[in-house]
């Protein structure tokens, strides 16, 4: 469990980071305040995306690991 919560908490900060940083970016450009404007929005997806990882992937995990049985 130790591990799920880790690589959650990782991937939460990479994933979210990237995104807000391009979201921010086309709909604003890079302005003055687009530092401050993206750290805003940053922590904002990062604790929608934590939770998310945790809740979802172990259903998606089960979808891939079904889809491949099927697959083969």
């Amino acid at each position: 469990m130790k591990k799920k919560i880790a690589f959650a908490l990782i991937m939460s900060a990479v994933t979210t980071g990237i995104v807000t940083f391009t979201v921010v970016a086309a709909n604003l450009g890079f302005v003055d305040q687009f530092l401050i404007i993206w750290l805003k929005s940053w922590p904002i997806a990062y604790l929608v995306a934590v939770p998310s990882i945790l809740i979802i992937a172990p259903r998606i995990e089960k979808l891939v690991d079904y889809l491949m049985r099927v697959k083969s």
